[in-house]
């Protein structure tokens, strides 16, 4: 932080945002740790954590003394001071979860939608029936701090329309302002791309922790790609960066969603996997995985077929992008296990440089990769300006939450 024409209030609201965000990030620390991190002197660090304790978003614990020296006192999150409401928007059902500072899931829901509804009326209405629910499950007094939500499909930045998003059959959804609408929550909600949040989760608490240079890729019916590049998400002008699931692989292939021809998803998506292997439509992937392991020669044949159309996208990206990581996330994580000896052939094909670098990783987090991302994005505001988040917060009233509300979906 440059300390030229800034004012004390900046100069604090920053320094009490770096020791916010190194314990969000990491958890239970030390004071002299909090020193080290952040170049502080330790009176410095004393008076910020004084204030951090009276607006109870962290708490003091025993010194533990170790060798020669004063012993350091104990600094860790409270975890539910504050929380954020994150949702994982996919095809075919809704996880929601109540996320506290820290990372840690307080509360969870996962629903699958019902039938006989127009689909965008059908999402955002049992979205909103899962967001009333979970809500209802809040820590007594914690400071809701934001929404955090992910969708697969494009999403514009910043403010968060989902211009397409195929495998939903949405065009031009304003999500945000629907669940603002029907919410009625004072809080900011932040809308992104499901693979984007993901490499975002996995880079900060899972699989590529250290990383500069990671994709993560979610595969479900489509598959996206979230890039980070020397630590910074790769947005593109208006968001839209990361589609890998749209490079066009097969020239002679099938027709996918979108309009084009042998895109990577319809080689390596849940309906391409069913189809190689002759596996009947709702079949989940693990199952399908298993029937190959078992002896079932279509399913091996098929899987087989699928994972080398999956190695050929992955040596594309790493050609392009030299990462130092690949995540597969989504169902590809029950793939890559079963399919990894024609993945990493297919990665030795590669440029020689970036190819022997490259790390292939399933997601450390599992399935709530891009739910953990949401949460992140949402979490922003507080790790910007702690005290003012929460000073705020604490008079911020939630409307809508009684029994039977929940306003028309489309606002």
């Amino acid at each position: 932080m440059s300390l030229a024409g800034v004012t004390q209030d900046e100069v604090r609201r920053h320094n009490l945002a770096a020791l916010v965000r190194f314990l969000h990030d990491h958890g239970s620390t030390s004071r002299s740790e909090l020193v080290s991190h952040t170049g502080l002197n330790r009176s410095t660090v004393g008076g910020l954590l004084s204030d951090l304790v009276a607006a109870d978003l962290v708490r003091e614990t025993e010194p533990v003394g170790r060798g020669v020296g004063r012993p350091s006192y104990g600094v860790e999150p409270v975890v539910d001071s504050a929380y954020v409401l994150a949702i994982d928007l996919r095809v075919d059902r809704t996880i929601a979860a109540l996320v506290g500072f820290g990372g840690v899931v307080i509360e969870r829901r996962e629903h699958r939608y019902r039938k006989g509804q127009p689909r965008e009326d059908r999402i955002v209405a049992q979205l909103v029936e899962v967001c009333h629910d979970l809500l209802r499950s809040a820590p007594p007094g914690a400071v809701m701090v934001g929404v955090g939500v992910g969708v697969p499909g494009l999403v514009r930045q910043p403010d968060g329309l989902v211009r397409f998003a195929p495998n939903l059959g949405w065009v031009d959804v304003p999500l945000g302002e629907h669940l603002a609408d029907a919410l009625g929550l004072a809080v900011p909600i932040v809308v992104g791309n499901d693979s984007d949040l993901g490499a975002i989760s996995e880079r900060l608490r899972g699989s590529a922790v250290g990383a500069a240079n990671v994709i993560y890729l979610s595969g479900q019916v489509g598959v996206g790609g979230g890039i980070v590049i020397d630590g910074n998400l790769v947005m593109g002008a208006q968001g839209y960066a990361g589609e890998v699931g749209h490079m066009r692989v097969n020239p002679r292939g099938r027709a996918c969603r979108c309009g084009a021809i042998g895109c990577w998803e319809t080689e390596i998506g849940e309906p391409a996997l069913r189809l190689a292997t002759g596996c009947p439509n709702g079949m989940p992937v693990a199952e399908i995985v298993a029937r190959a392991a078992t002896g079932d020669k279509t399913a091996a044949k098929g899987l087989r077929t699928v994972g080398g159309w999956l190695g050929v996208g992955v040596a594309n990206l790493v050609n392009i992008l030299n990462p130092d990581v690949v995540v597969f996330g989504g169902t590809l994580r029950e793939i890559l296990p079963a399919t990894r000896e024609a993945v990493s052939a297919a990665v030795s094909g590669a440029l020689t440089a970036p190819g022997e670098h490259v790390v292939l990783a399933l997601p450390a987090l599992g399935d709530d990769s891009t739910l953990l991302g949401a949460a992140e994005s949402a979490f922003a505001p507080l790790l910007e300006d702690p005290l003012g988040v929460i000073a705020a917060g604490r008079g911020t009233r939630l409307v809508g939450l009684h029994a039977g509300a929940g306003p028309s979906p489309r606002g």
